[in-house]
């Protein structure tokens, strides 16, 4: 296990956080959960078919004692969690369509967290990344000033760590939606032992350049400074001029950055995929996440193509979130 999530084990630890984990019939899924309740880390809950979950269990050849295992059409949380999801969604859902909504385990899991029988989410090893967010919106929301949910990677290597943002939800997002996701950002690496230092990127430093693009950015940049003026923030920045110091002397002396950058807030989601894939591919990084930024509580989107290791690892950065909230 790497420095970090050894640092968030010691974090969550006998706190009795408990991670529901809707596709409790995944063999990935079953064998984190009995891992991570072993290790002492978190209380799994999981939801699916009993039987299921059982004969995968057996197959594994783990133990499920301590895991509690809802069916969400059957269980005895159903009726209240129905009546919780029509006054949520206010008007906007019957009882009819409710109880129709929380068959579906992403939507039952989500309630289980907002109505605070769970302390987080983990969802994603058989969903799109879509079937893990609506429910969230919908019910978790976002925080007061976060009009829009962000996808972070912490890229780890050695005792080095940074976050990448909006890696995975917002394709073109506006300089409103960048200068909530570099605060959103900074929270997030502080929860990982970051000191965040922000980089807003472009393909130009200090306006080298002048576009659309590039006036987005510093548009950016200003509302972010607005807003948390107290964080150590600036751009627009070419990656360079944020990450090396002899380029930062040159390229922007003046600025609270010294190519000492640690949070590197990405102008579109193409650019921010490319870029982590390109560190964690070239760079040997490891890429943990995406984390979902903005909730109200915590909800992460595990990959379809995850292992139980990939599982175990987000249930603890879901667990790390819950604390710091």
């Amino acid at each position: 296990m790497s420095d970090l999530f050894t640092t968030l084990k010691a974090q969550v630890t006998g706190k009795n956080l408990r991670i529901v984990l809707p596709e409790g019939e995944d063999a990935r899924i079953v064998g984190a959960a009995a891992e991570l309740l072993k290790d002492g880390i978190v209380t799994p809950i999981l939801l699916g078919d009993k039987e299921a979950i059982a004969a995968t269990a057996k197959e594994l050849q783990v133990s499920l004692d301590g895991i509690a295992i809802h069916e969400p059409a059957t269980d005895p949380l159903f009726d209240e969690l129905v009546a919780a999801f029509v006054e949520r969604r206010k008007g906007k859902a019957t009882e009819e369509d409710a109880r129709k909504i929380l068959v579906d385990p992403n939507y039952f899991g989500t309630m289980l967290v907002y109505t605070g029988k769970a302390d987080g989410l983990v969802s994603g090893a058989a969903h799109s990344t879509a079937d893990t967010v609506r429910p969230a919106l919908q019910i978790i929301k976002t925080k007061p000033g976060i009009s829009k949910v962000a996808g972070a990677m912490i890229m780890v290597r050695d005792d080095e760590k940074y976050v990448f943002s909006d890696v995975a939800i917002n394709i073109a997002p506006e300089a409103q939606d960048l200068a909530e996701n570099a605060i959103v950002s900074a929270q997030t690496a502080s929860v990982f032992g970051i000191d965040p230092r922000v980089a807003m990127l472009s393909f130009s430093t200090k306006g080298s350049a002048k576009s659309a693009e590039t006036e987005k950015v510093a548009e950016a940049t200003a509302l972010a400074k607005e807003k948390a003026p107290d964080l150590v923030l600036d751009g627009e920045f070419q990656f360079d001029a944020a990450f090396v110091p002899s380029v930062a002397a040159s390229k922007a002396p003046d600025s609270v950055l010294k190519g000492d950058a640690n949070v590197f807030i990405f102008p579109s989601l193409e650019a921010g995929n490319i870029g982590y894939k390109i560190a964690q591919r070239l760079g040997n990084f490891e890429a943990v996440g995406p984390i979902l930024q903005g909730l109200n509580a915590p909800v992460n989107d595990l990959s379809r193509g995850c292992n139980t290791k990939d599982v175990y690892n987000l249930t603890l950065i879901t667990a790390a979130q819950a604390v710091a909230e």
